[in-house]
C-alpha cells in the first residue's frame, strides 16, 4: 500500500511539473509582451523595462522557468500588477467562497441524486423509475445559468415583490462570522448547482446498480432469504460506490478550480469569477495561479480516490 501511494504521489508531482512547464511556456514564451499587457499601450520605455526586470523577463528562458518553479514551490505564484497584490493573497481570499459553494453543493446533490438513482434501479420499468427518469432528463436539459436565473426570479424576486424576503439575491457571508447567514446566502447557489449535478449522479447510480443487481452473487444473496433492502444497500451499493467515487473525485476537483457560472449568476467572489476577470484583463499571473491551483486539486483528488478504492474494494489492496 505504501509503495502504491508512493507511485501515485510521484505521478502527481510529475503531472504538476508538466502542467507548470506548459503554463509557463503558454504565458511567458508565447507571442505577446507580458510587460506591455500589464502596463498598457501608453506605458513608457522605462516603465516597460522596469516591469520586465521585476518579472525576470530579461533573463534566459531556463533561468526564468527555474525561478518560476522555485517560487511556486515556496507558495509564491507571482504578483498581480492589475490588482497590486500577490496572487496567493488574492486566491486565499477567494478560495473560502468556492470551497463553501462546492462542498455544500456536494452534500445536496448526493442527498438528492443517489436516492433517486437507487429508487429507479429498484423499481426499474415502474412508475417510480419513470419519475426518476423525468428528473434526470429535466436536470440534464437545464443549463446552469437558466436554472440559476429561474431560482432568483421565483425564490428572490417574486417574494420580495410581495413584501417579504425568502432568500438573499447573492453575495457571501463568512462562515465564522455567522453560520446561519452563511448557509442562508448559499442556499440558492447550492440548489442550483445540486439540481443539475444530481441528475448526473442519479443516472450513474441507476445504471451501475442495475448492472450489479443482475450479478450471480446478488441472486445468491436473495436465494439465502436476505431482505431486498439489505441486498441493495449492503451488496449492490458497495459495488456501485467505486464508480460514484470516481465521478465525485473528478467533479470536486474541477469545481474547486472555480464554479464560474454559479459564481457569476449569484455574484459570489470566488476563484471562478476571479479567473474570468483575469482573462478579461489579461492578468497572466492570476491565470497561471488558478490553473496551477486547479491542477493541484485534481492531483490530490485522484490520490484520495485511489485510497478510497482500497477501502471499498479488497482486491485493490
Amino acid at each position: 500500500m505504501i509503495a502504491f501511494l508512493t507511485r501515485r504521489l510521484s505521478f502527481g508531482v510529475l503531472v504538476l511539473f508538466t502542467l507548470s512547464a506548459f503554463v509557463f511556456l503558454l504565458f511567458y514564451v508565447a507571442p505577446g509582451d507580458p510587460a506591455r499587457m500589464i502596463a498598457g499601450e501608453k506605458a513608457t520605455a522605462q516603465q516597460l523595462a522596469q516591469i520586465r526586470e521585476n518579472l525576470g523577463l530579461d533573463r534566459p528562458i531556463l533561468v526564468q522557468y527555474a525561478s518560476f518553479l522555485g517560487d511556486a514551490l515556496r507558495g509564491d505564484l507571482g504578483f498581480s500588477y492589475r490588482n497590486q497584490q500577490p496572487v496567493v493573497d488574492l486566491i486565499v481570499r477567494r478560495i473560502p467562497v468556492t470551497v463553501s459553494l462546492v462542498l455544500g453543493g456536494v452534500v445536496v446533490w448526493l442527498a438528492i441524486g443517489i436516492p433517486i438513482g437507487i429508487m429507479s434501479a429498484r423499481f426499474a420499468g415502474g412508475l417510480r423509475d419513470r419519475l426518476g427518469q423525468v428528473f434526470i432528463l429535466i436536470g440534464l436539459s437545464f443549463p446552469t445559468f437558466v436554472l440559476g436565473m429561474l431560482a432568483l426570479y421565483t425564490l428572490y424576486f417574486l417574494p420580495r415583490k410581495n413584501g417579504f424576503v425568502l432568500f438573499p439575491p447573492g453575495g457571501y457571508a463568512p462562515l465564522l462570522d455567522d453560520p446561519l447567514k452563511w448557509a442562508w446566502h448559499l442556499t440558492l447557489p447550492w440548489l442550483t448547482l445540486a439540481l443539475v449535478t444530481a441528475a448526473i449522479y442519479a443516472r450513474l447510480t441507476r445504471g451501475q446498480l442495475l448492472s450489479v443487481l443482475g450479478e450471480d452473487y446478488i441472486r445468491t444473496a436473495r436465494a439465502k432469504g436476505l431482505s431486498e433492502r439489505r441486498v441493495v444497500y449492503k451488496h449492490g451499493m458497495r459495488a456501485t460506490l467505486t464508480a460514484l467515487v470516481t465521478q465525485l473525485g473528478a467533479d470536486i476537483a474541477v469545481m474547486l478550480g472555480g464554479v464560474i457560472v454559479i459564481e457569476q449568476v449569484y455574484g459570489l467572489q470566488g476563484v471562478g469569477s476571479m479567473a474570468v476577470q483575469a482573462v478579461r484583463n489579461q492578468d497572466r499571473p492570476i491565470i497561471i495561479g488558478v490553473v496551477l491551483l486547479g491542477g493541484l486539486f485534481i492531483v490530490i483528488s485522484n490520490i484520495l480516490v485511489d485510497l478510497l478504492y482500497a477501502a471499498l474494494d479488497p482486491r485493490t489492496r
